[in-house]
């Protein structure tokens, strides 16, 4: 979970420390991860920055709320250079992007 960077604290506050909503609104982070993985890797194979920047805007802005500080980190960092055309960070991170979407079931 050191990846994750995961600041519970926080992500408690973001749902009124309620600690089902959170276990929810985490569930819902999860599918909502892999449905973006799996457009960053299209992206990667149609050579789309386009496509890649904007699951990795989705993956960053969800992450951020949900206090997923590693998360947030590698997808604003795709965001960022896939905004200016290039794709090296998401093929350098796609990996430790799939193994931290493991991680997250240990939440």
């Amino acid at each position: 979970m050191n990846a994750l960077k995961w600041d519970k604290v926080f992500a408690l506050e973001q749902a009124a420390d309620d600690a089902e909503l959170l276990q929810e609104l985490l569930e819902i982070f999860k599918d909502s991860l892999q449905s973006d993985i799996l457009l960053i890797e299209q992206g990667l194979a149609e050579e789309g920055a386009i496509k890649v920047c904007r699951a990795a805007h989705s993956i960053k802005g969800a992450a951020a709320s949900l206090g997923i500080v590693g998360i947030h980190e590698i997808a604003l960092a795709i965001e960022e250079e896939s905004r200016a055309g290039g794709l090296e960070i998401a093929r350098s991170k796609l990996s430790l992007l799939k193994s931290m979407r493991e991680e997250l079931e240990n939440l």
